[in-house]
């Protein structure tokens, strides 16, 4: 019943004054008169029993409570906007839908460019969103995915969710092509020695491959950190650093870079990467056309890749 006498437009007004910090600009933003905001901001207040926003010098702070809304906010007119924009049948054609996806930069480089591609064909109105796959995002899997469409993460990382197998790949060891030190092949006394560049290292953060090889014994002499694969060849050329890369990310790699890859000295097992959903858009018909066309894009990558 309290929600029922709330105005949507009051949520409209909090979500602006709260990216803003300012009437001014919230009211810029809605298209409405600094007045209405003002008025929409003392109804707010009497609603929390909070200022919401205080004034420091010539400008405005969140309090500790609008802080902690932020978010919410963002995510309750993200859901108030996806309802309103559902339509009894999905024709991609005509659509101006903007879709949103979790990726790592790994997944921009290999996979994102057939998706871009066949979203642009099918759905030339529509819009893709990336976000990066950071490790917050990830250990807040089931949350996130209320209100962003796809996760594209390996298994090992998420649980309980709907997903979809996408395409198999491995993994290879990273070396500098001047480095002296490993000859055709490392062995596991060379991964204990040489310092590493690893990705995504942390008590949730790491790599599959990174996994297996700590469950087997072998812990890496870590040097760099980094959260990004892309910047990995980079941070191993020149240097008699190792990592792990996956193996369709390695054979992207520009000659010029100066990297070469060898097989893993040890069972590093497959990279299994799947696509994975809320269960409130298992039926969704925008939704599910999206998740039909990242499979398909994935099955294009694999008949490319051979």
């Amino acid at each position: 019943m309290k929600l029922a006498r709330l105005d949507l437009n009051l949520l409209v007004a909090l979500d602006a004054l709260l990216a803003q910090r300012s009437v001014s600009r919230a009211a810029e933003q809605m298209g409405l008169s600094q007045p209405a905001v003002s008025a929409h901001l003392a109804k707010l207040r009497r609603y929390f029993g909070d200022e919401l926003l205080v004034r420091v010098g010539n400008s405005y702070r969140l309090t500790p409570l609008a802080a902690q809304l932020k978010e919410r906010v963002r995510v309750a007119i993200t859901g108030v906007e996806r309802v309103f924009a559902a339509e009894p049948d999905f024709t991609p054609a005509t659509s101006a839908r903007e879709f949103s996806m979790v990726i790592s930069d790994y997944g921009v480089a290999v996979l994102a460019p057939a998706i871009v591609e066949l979203l642009a064909a099918e759905a030339p109105g529509a819009r893709l969103k990336f976000i990066a796959s950071v490790p917050e995002v990830v250990d807040a899997g089931a949350q996130v995915l209320t209100n962003i469409d796809l996760l594209l993460l390996p298994h090992g990382f998420v649980t309980d969710l709907p997903h979809q197998d996408l395409y198999l790949d491995d993994w290879v060891c990273l070396v500098s092509a001047d480095n002296e030190e490993v000859g055709a092949e490392l062995t596991v006394r060379q991964l204990e020695t040489l310092p590493w560049v690893v990705t995504y290292h942390g008590p949730t953060a790491s790599t599959p491959a990174a996994r297996q090889m700590r469950m087997l014994g072998i812990e890496p002499r870590v040097q760099v950190v980094t959260e990004t694969f892309l910047g990995v060849p980079a941070l191993v050329s020149g240097s008699n650093r190792v990592a792990l890369l996956q193996r369709r990310l390695a054979a992207r790699i520009p000659a010029e870079l100066g990297v070469r890859a060898l097989p893993c000295p040890f069972e590093a097992g497959p990279l299994v990467e799947a696509l994975w959903w809320h269960p409130m858009y298992d039926n969704d018909p925008e939704h599910r056309y999206f998740r039909d066309l990242v499979v398909r894009a994935a099955a294009a990558l694999t008949a490319a890749d051979g």
